[in-house]
């Protein structure tokens, strides 16, 4: 399981060409270790889709600027715009739904 990492700057998410999904959860979170198989499965053969894992958590301000409130919360951009979101996924098809919505942009 890759770990969550330190935060990209908002101008270089915001910036990036392409589909991104930009994951915020920690470490230590309970959901987001839950939730890490079942992610895995539903990104499973989109290697053409940049994944970051952000650690989120007080002080952090990419979360706050995409207002997440729970973890972990996969947001879903084509060329830096927001087009769907995932919060708390428990089956890859709420992942999936949101990648046909990544597709179709």
């Amino acid at each position: 399981m890759k770990p969550y990492e330190a935060e990209p700057e908002r101008e270089v998410v915001e910036a990036a060409s392409g589909p991104m999904i930009v994951e915020f959860g920690t470490n230590w979170c309970g959901y987001c270790k839950a939730a890490q198989p079942v992610i895995e499965s539903a990104l499973a053969g989109h290697a053409d889709i940049q994944h970051i894992k952000v650690e989120d958590g007080k002080g952090r301000p990419l979360g706050r600027v995409f207002g997440v409130k729970l973890w972990p919360t996969l947001v879903f951009l084509q060329d830096g715009k927001e087009v769907a979101r995932v919060v708390r996924p428990t089956a890859p098809q709420e992942i999936r739904g949101a990648l046909s919505a990544l597709a179709s942009t």
